[in-house]
Protein backbone atom coordinates (compact mmCIF):
# COMPACT_ATOMS: atom_id res chain seq x y z
CA UNK A 1 0.00 0.00 0.00
CA UNK A 2 1.61 3.18 -1.02
CA UNK A 3 1.35 6.49 1.64
CA UNK A 4 -1.96 8.03 -0.01
CA UNK A 5 -3.96 4.99 -0.02
CA UNK A 6 -7.08 4.86 1.79
CA UNK A 7 -8.42 3.04 4.82
CA UNK A 8 -11.15 0.07 3.96
CA UNK A 9 -14.54 0.34 4.79
CA UNK A 10 -16.13 -2.20 6.17
CA UNK A 11 -18.34 -4.42 3.88
CA UNK A 12 -20.18 -2.85 0.69
CA UNK A 13 -22.19 0.13 0.74
CA UNK A 14 -21.86 3.58 1.55
CA UNK A 15 -19.39 5.44 4.15
CA UNK A 16 -21.93 7.23 5.32
CA UNK A 17 -25.07 6.86 5.87
CA UNK A 18 -28.24 8.77 7.87
CA UNK A 19 -31.74 7.85 8.30
CA UNK A 20 -34.70 10.16 9.90
CA UNK A 21 -31.67 11.98 11.32
CA UNK A 22 -33.28 14.80 13.67
CA UNK A 23 -31.48 17.15 16.05
CA UNK A 24 -34.42 19.96 18.02
CA UNK A 25 -33.11 22.84 20.93
CA UNK A 26 -35.25 24.30 23.23
CA UNK A 27 -35.04 28.06 22.90
CA UNK A 28 -36.79 30.85 25.03
CA UNK A 29 -39.33 27.95 25.97
CA UNK A 30 -40.03 27.51 22.10
CA UNK A 31 -38.74 23.98 20.47
CA UNK A 32 -36.87 24.78 17.15
CA UNK A 33 -36.39 21.70 14.83
CA UNK A 34 -32.95 21.79 13.58
CA UNK A 35 -33.02 18.85 11.21
CA UNK A 36 -35.88 16.85 10.72
CA UNK A 37 -35.67 14.28 8.68
CA UNK A 38 -32.28 13.91 7.17
CA UNK A 39 -31.63 10.55 4.84
CA UNK A 40 -27.73 10.75 3.51
CA UNK A 41 -25.43 8.55 1.23
CA UNK A 42 -21.99 9.09 0.99
CA UNK A 43 -20.47 6.52 -1.32
CA UNK A 44 -16.82 5.08 -0.32
CA UNK A 45 -14.25 7.69 -2.58
CA UNK A 46 -17.45 10.44 -3.17
CA UNK A 47 -16.96 14.05 -2.27
CA UNK A 48 -20.09 15.88 -1.48
CA UNK A 49 -20.92 19.32 -0.89
CA UNK A 50 -22.97 20.29 1.84
CA UNK A 51 -24.85 23.75 0.73
CA UNK A 52 -27.15 26.14 2.78
CA UNK A 53 -26.64 29.05 4.38
CA UNK A 54 -25.57 30.04 7.57
CA UNK A 55 -28.09 28.83 10.32
CA UNK A 56 -29.35 25.74 7.90
CA UNK A 57 -27.88 23.55 10.09
CA UNK A 58 -24.90 22.59 8.33
CA UNK A 59 -22.49 22.56 11.30
CA UNK A 60 -25.50 21.05 13.30
CA UNK A 61 -25.53 17.94 10.71
CA UNK A 62 -21.53 17.25 10.76
CA UNK A 63 -21.93 17.53 14.62
CA UNK A 64 -24.36 15.01 14.37
CA UNK A 65 -22.74 12.74 11.75
CA UNK A 66 -18.92 13.11 13.63
CA UNK A 67 -20.75 11.43 17.04
CA UNK A 68 -19.56 14.79 18.10
CA UNK A 69 -22.61 15.15 20.70
CA UNK A 70 -25.59 13.76 21.43
CA UNK A 71 -29.16 14.48 21.23
CA UNK A 72 -30.36 13.23 18.22
CA UNK A 73 -32.74 11.25 16.94
CA UNK A 74 -32.18 8.34 13.85
CA UNK A 75 -29.34 6.67 12.30
CA UNK A 76 -25.98 6.82 11.77
CA UNK A 77 -24.35 4.29 10.13
CA UNK A 78 -20.54 4.74 9.53
CA UNK A 79 -18.43 2.54 7.69
CA UNK A 80 -21.27 -0.10 7.40
CA UNK A 81 -21.70 -0.27 11.40
CA UNK A 82 -24.88 1.46 13.33
CA UNK A 83 -22.90 4.55 15.05
CA UNK A 84 -25.71 6.60 16.95
CA UNK A 85 -26.53 4.63 19.68
CA UNK A 86 -22.72 3.67 20.61
CA UNK A 87 -21.81 4.53 24.44
CA UNK A 88 -19.09 7.34 24.79
CA UNK A 89 -15.67 5.18 24.21
CA UNK A 90 -17.30 3.35 21.14
CA UNK A 91 -18.21 6.47 19.79
CA UNK A 92 -14.41 7.72 20.15
CA UNK A 93 -12.94 4.37 18.62
CA UNK A 94 -15.62 4.97 15.55
CA UNK A 95 -14.13 8.59 15.14
CA UNK A 96 -10.48 7.85 15.76
CA UNK A 97 -11.06 4.78 13.43
CA UNK A 98 -12.79 6.21 10.38
CA UNK A 99 -13.27 9.71 10.40
CA UNK A 100 -10.91 13.17 10.20
CA UNK A 101 -12.09 16.29 10.93
CA UNK A 102 -11.08 19.85 9.12
CA UNK A 103 -12.81 23.09 10.61
CA UNK A 104 -13.03 26.47 9.62
CA UNK A 105 -10.09 27.60 12.73
CA UNK A 106 -7.79 25.76 12.34
CA UNK A 107 -7.30 24.47 15.67
CA UNK A 108 -3.89 23.45 16.36
CA UNK A 109 -1.70 22.46 19.32
CA UNK A 110 0.25 26.20 19.61
CA UNK A 111 3.46 24.55 21.37
CA UNK A 112 3.89 22.04 18.73
CA UNK A 113 5.41 22.56 15.73
CA UNK A 114 3.97 21.49 11.52
CA UNK A 115 4.94 18.14 11.87
CA UNK A 116 4.43 17.61 15.18
CA UNK A 117 0.76 18.60 14.83
CA UNK A 118 0.22 15.83 12.03
CA UNK A 119 2.46 12.93 14.31
CA UNK A 120 -0.03 12.96 17.09
CA UNK A 121 -3.30 12.01 15.69
CA UNK A 122 -1.31 9.09 14.44
CA UNK A 123 0.31 7.96 18.08
CA UNK A 124 -2.98 8.30 19.33
CA UNK A 125 -4.23 5.65 16.94
CA UNK A 126 -1.22 3.04 17.30
CA UNK A 127 1.72 4.18 14.82
CA UNK A 128 5.36 3.93 15.61
CA UNK A 129 6.83 7.21 15.81
CA UNK A 130 9.33 6.93 12.89
CA UNK A 131 6.20 5.85 10.45
CA UNK A 132 4.03 8.61 11.93
CA UNK A 133 7.21 11.10 11.13
CA UNK A 134 7.21 9.70 7.31
CA UNK A 135 3.59 9.83 7.08
CA UNK A 136 3.63 13.82 8.32
CA UNK A 137 6.18 14.74 6.65
CA UNK A 138 4.72 13.31 2.88
CA UNK A 139 1.59 14.90 3.72
CA UNK A 140 3.20 18.41 4.72
CA UNK A 141 5.15 18.08 1.70
CA UNK A 142 2.21 17.39 -0.63
CA UNK A 143 0.82 20.36 0.36
CA UNK A 144 3.82 22.53 -0.20
CA UNK A 145 4.88 22.81 3.09
CA UNK A 146 8.24 20.40 3.05
CA UNK A 147 9.95 23.54 3.80
CA UNK A 148 7.78 24.38 7.41
CA UNK A 149 7.93 21.26 9.47
CA UNK A 150 9.52 22.72 12.39
CA UNK A 151 7.55 25.99 12.62
CA UNK A 152 4.88 26.06 14.74
CA UNK A 153 1.62 27.32 14.24
CA UNK A 154 2.42 31.29 15.46
CA UNK A 155 4.88 31.05 12.61
CA UNK A 156 2.73 30.49 9.90
CA UNK A 157 0.15 32.07 7.69
CA UNK A 158 -3.57 31.37 7.84
CA UNK A 159 -3.23 28.84 4.53
CA UNK A 160 -0.68 27.35 5.92
CA UNK A 161 -1.99 26.45 8.94
CA UNK A 162 -5.08 25.25 7.23
CA UNK A 163 -2.67 23.42 5.49
CA UNK A 164 -1.52 21.44 8.60
CA UNK A 165 -4.84 21.00 9.72
CA UNK A 166 -5.81 19.38 6.30
CA UNK A 167 -2.71 17.03 7.07
CA UNK A 168 -3.72 15.95 10.43
CA UNK A 169 -7.06 14.94 9.25
CA UNK A 170 -6.20 12.51 6.90
CA UNK A 171 -3.31 11.59 8.95
CA UNK A 172 -4.59 8.04 10.13
CA UNK A 173 -6.41 7.40 5.84
CA UNK A 174 -9.99 7.90 7.19
CA UNK A 175 -12.70 6.27 5.64
CA UNK A 176 -14.41 9.82 5.74
CA UNK A 177 -13.54 13.21 6.11
CA UNK A 178 -15.65 15.93 7.57
CA UNK A 179 -15.21 19.49 6.54
CA UNK A 180 -16.80 22.73 8.06
CA UNK A 181 -16.26 25.95 6.25
CA UNK A 182 -12.30 24.54 5.77
CA UNK A 183 -11.86 27.83 4.01
CA UNK A 184 -13.91 30.27 5.16
CA UNK A 185 -11.24 32.01 7.62
CA UNK A 186 -8.88 32.68 4.00
CA UNK A 187 -9.26 34.99 1.26
CA UNK A 188 -10.36 33.88 -2.13
CA UNK A 189 -6.97 32.94 -3.80
CA UNK A 190 -5.98 31.30 -0.99
CA UNK A 191 -9.50 29.48 -0.49
CA UNK A 192 -9.29 28.31 -4.00
CA UNK A 193 -5.17 26.89 -3.89
CA UNK A 194 -6.03 25.42 -0.37
CA UNK A 195 -9.68 23.64 -1.16
CA UNK A 196 -7.76 22.55 -4.52
CA UNK A 197 -5.03 20.87 -2.59
CA UNK A 198 -7.38 19.18 0.34
CA UNK A 199 -9.43 17.93 -2.44
CA UNK A 200 -6.68 16.41 -4.67
CA UNK A 201 -5.14 14.82 -1.42
CA UNK A 202 -8.68 13.34 -0.65
CA UNK A 203 -8.89 11.38 -4.13
CA UNK A 204 -5.47 10.57 -4.13
CA UNK A 205 -6.16 8.22 -0.67
CA UNK A 206 -9.51 7.36 -1.22
CA UNK A 207 -11.49 8.59 1.71
CA UNK A 208 -14.59 10.28 1.22
CA UNK A 209 -15.30 13.60 2.26
CA UNK A 210 -18.62 15.47 3.20
CA UNK A 211 -17.43 19.40 2.78
CA UNK A 212 -20.44 22.10 3.99
CA UNK A 213 -19.58 25.27 2.60
CA UNK A 214 -22.17 28.05 1.74
CA UNK A 215 -19.97 28.73 -1.35
CA UNK A 216 -21.34 27.68 -4.56
CA UNK A 217 -18.51 28.36 -7.30
CA UNK A 218 -16.58 25.93 -4.44
CA UNK A 219 -18.92 23.29 -4.03
CA UNK A 220 -19.18 22.79 -7.66
CA UNK A 221 -15.87 21.38 -7.92
CA UNK A 222 -16.80 18.39 -5.78
CA UNK A 223 -18.58 15.51 -6.84
CA UNK A 224 -22.09 15.69 -6.13
CA UNK A 225 -23.96 18.58 -3.93
CA UNK A 226 -26.74 18.19 -1.50
CA UNK A 227 -28.29 21.16 0.10
CA UNK A 228 -29.94 21.03 3.74
CA UNK A 229 -33.32 23.53 3.66
CA UNK A 230 -35.42 23.75 6.26
CA UNK A 231 -34.17 21.09 8.02
CA UNK A 232 -34.15 18.38 5.19
CA UNK A 233 -31.85 17.51 2.33
CA UNK A 234 -32.38 18.74 -1.30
Amino acid sequence: MNSFEGRAVDGAGPVLQTRGLKRSFSQGGETIEVLRGVDLDVQPGEIVALLGPSGSGKSTLLQAVGLLEGGFQGSIRIAGKEAAQLDSPGRTAVRRDHLGFVYQFHHLLPDFNALENVVLPQMIHGALRADADKRAEELLTALGLGHRLTHRPSQLSGGEQQRVAVARALANRPSLVLADEPTGNLDELTSDKVLAEFLGLVRTQGSAALIATHNERLAARMDRVVRLHEGHLE
